[in-house]
């Protein structure tokens, strides 16, 4: 969880998927958790609409620019899911299609009750991050 400056909770999970490659890339909760905060203070490093946004991240020891880039779905002030990411080295940008299947599961995501969410974090398709 992380409070934003009005001391609203915004909770924040990773996806499955983003589990994995955040631990294969040693990128910490506290980073992602600096990303949802730069965001929900209205510093977006890219809007791409629906709910969806990307931010970077820095590669540990050295600054963003040649770091991460990360999709999240991002409702201000309750919930932001990480759900994909790559190396700024590896690939230049995600695609068209890629960036409409993202809205469109941003939809889905976002809309999930607390019920829903409960049941998918049993499951493993989703973790929280944990504040400290």
């Amino acid at each position: 969880m992380l409070y934003n400056q009005n001391r609203v909770c915004v909770r924040v999970f990773k996806s499955r998927w983003f589990q994995r490659f955040a631990r294969g890339e040693a990128i910490s909760d506290i980073a992602l958790r600096e990303a949802v905060a730069r965001a929900e203070e209205g510093q977006v490093d890219a809007d791409l609409g629906g709910e969806v946004i990307k931010q970077r991240i820095a590669r540990p020891g050295q600054g963003k620019s040649k770091g991460y880039r990360t999709v999240i779905f991002f409702r201000r002030g309750v919930r932001a899911f990480f759900v994909y990411g790559f190396a700024k080295s590896q690939r230049a940008n995600i695609d068209d299609d890629e960036q409409q299947q993202f809205k469109e599961a941003a939809k889905l995501v976002l809309a999930l009750t607390e019920a829903q969410l409960a049941a998918r974090l049993k499951r493993g398709d989703f973790v929280e991050v944990k504040s400290e």
